[in-house]
C-alpha cells in the first residue's frame, strides 16, 4: 500500500473552468492483486472534449476522466511485464491498479518524442485521419477550411490535406499560431479571426469556395463556412470548442446545407480503430520525413493538471497541451 494523488472535480464549473472547481486528493493506492497491474502515470493528455463532460457525465470527487501514458511498476498479470510503457483511458491519477482491460502495451518508436503517442500519433491524430479522410471523404486536390488549425487536431487535420494536394485554409486566434502555420506548415492562407471578422476574411481566402471544411469551433466561423460552402461539400464535425463555456454566436445559415447539398456529420476518434495499422504507419512516416509538423505545451507536475485544462480555453497552449507527471515513471522521458 502506497499513497498517490487524484485531481477531482469538486465543483460544476460555470463557464470556463476556474482552479477551485478542483482539487488535488491525496488517496491510498493498493499493492497489485493477482491477475493485476499497479501503473505510475508519465503522460496525462489534456484536451477540449474534457470540457463538456464537467457539466454532466463527470462525477464529482472521482478523478477527471482522461488518458494518458503509464509505466506498469508492478505486476502479477501475464500479459504485462513490469517496466512496459501502456496507454489508458484512467483519468487524472499519479498511480493506480488495473486488471488490465483498458491497457494498451506502447513500443514507441525510438526515433520520435514519446509524447507524440499521445498528440499526432495517439487519438489526436487520429482523430485527424479519420475525421478528414473518412468522415470529410476528402479527395486529392480540394478546397479546404480548417479552424482552429494551430491547435493539435487542426494542425494535423490541415497538414493530411496539404499532402493530398489540396488548398488549405487555416484559422487561429494568435499572430503566433498564424505565422508558425504560413511559415512553418505553409498552409495556403492563413486567417487570425481575432484580427479581422471571420466572414470576409473566409471569403476573400476560398475564392473556389470549400469542399470540406473540419470543423473544431462552431458559432461564428460555422456561419462564416455555411454560404462558401461547395456542392457536395463535407463538413466533419469534430468539435466546437466556442460553445463549450456557455454562450457562443448564433448560427443562422443553416439553411445552406439543404440547397448546396452539404452533408455535415459528426465523429470520435473511436470510430476509426479499423483505420489504426494504416494511421500508424502513414503518420510515422510523415513524421519522420518532416511532411508533418506538431507544437506541444507541456506542463511538469502532477498538480498543474487543472492548469492545463484551463489554459486550453485561454488560448495558453501551443499545439497538443501535455502534463508531465514528476513520480517514479518520470524517468521514462
Amino acid at each position: 500500500m502506497s499513497t498517490s494523488r487524484q485531481i477531482h472535480l469538486v465543483r460544476r464549473p460555470k463557464g470556463t473552468p476556474e482552479p477551485a472547481d478542483f482539487a488535488v486528493v491525496e488517496v491510498e493506492t493498493p499493492d497489485a492483486g493477482e491477475g493485476e497491474v499497479q501503473v505510475a502515470g508519465v503522460l496525462m493528455s489534456v484536451d477540449p472534449y474534457m470540457r463538456p463532460r464537467l457539466d454532466a457525465d463527470q462525477a464529482l470527487g472521482e478523478p477527471l476522466l482522461g488518458g494518458g501514458i503509464g509505466r506498469i511498476v508492478q505486476s502479477r498479470n501475464p500479459k504485462f511485464v513490469e517496466g512496459d510503457l501502456v496507454r489508458h483511458g484512467a483519468g487524472f491519477r499519479e498511480r493506480f491498479v488495473s486488471d488490465g482491460r483498458g491497457l494498451a502495451v506502447l513500443r514507441p518508436d525510438p526515433d520520435l518524442p514519446l509524447t507524440v503517442h499521445l498528440h499526432a500519433l495517439g487519438g489526436t491524430g487520429l482523430t485527424a485521419y479519420g475525421g478528414l479522410l473518412q468522415v470529410g471523404a476528402l479527395a486529392d486536390g480540394e478546397q479546404v477550411f480548417v479552424s482552429t488549425a494551430g491547435g493539435a487536431v487542426g494542425s494535423t487535420a490541415a497538414q493530411i490535406a496539404k499532402l493530398k494536394g489540396c488548398y488549405v485554409v487555416g484559422s487561429t486566434g494568435s499572430d503566433e499560431k498564424a505565422r508558425w502555420l504560413r511559415d512553418d506548415v505553409r498552409l495556403d492562407a492563413v486567417i487570425n479571426y481575432k484580427q479581422e471578422p471571420i466572414g470576409e476574411a473566409l471569403a476573400r481566402a476560398t475564392p473556389k469556395g470549400i469542399d470540406v471544411y473540419f470543423e473544431n469551433v462552431g458559432g461564428a466561423h460555422l456561419d462564416a463556412a455555411l454560404p462558401r460552402m461547395n456542392v457536395r461539400g463535407r463538413i466533419p464535425v469534430c468539435g466546437m470548442i466556442s460553445v463549450y463555456n456557455g454562450g457562443g454566436e448564433p448560427v443562422r445559415g443553416l439553411f445552406n446545407l439543404i440547397y448546396r447539398r452539404v452533408r455535415m456529420e459528426g465523429f470520435v476518434a473511436s470510430d476509426f480503430t479499423h483505420l489504426n495499422a494504416a494511421f500508424q504507419s502513414d503518420m510515422t512516416g510523415w513524421l519522420k520525413s518532416g511532411q508533418v509538423k506538431y507544437q506541444e505545451t507541456v506542463l511538469d507536475g502532477f498538480e498543474r493538471a487543472p492548469e492545463g485544462l484551463i489554459g486550453l480555453f485561454e488560448g495558453r497552449n501551443t499545439g497538443k497541451m501535455l502534463i508531465r507527471l514528476t513520480d517514479d515513471g518520470g524517468d521514462a522521458l
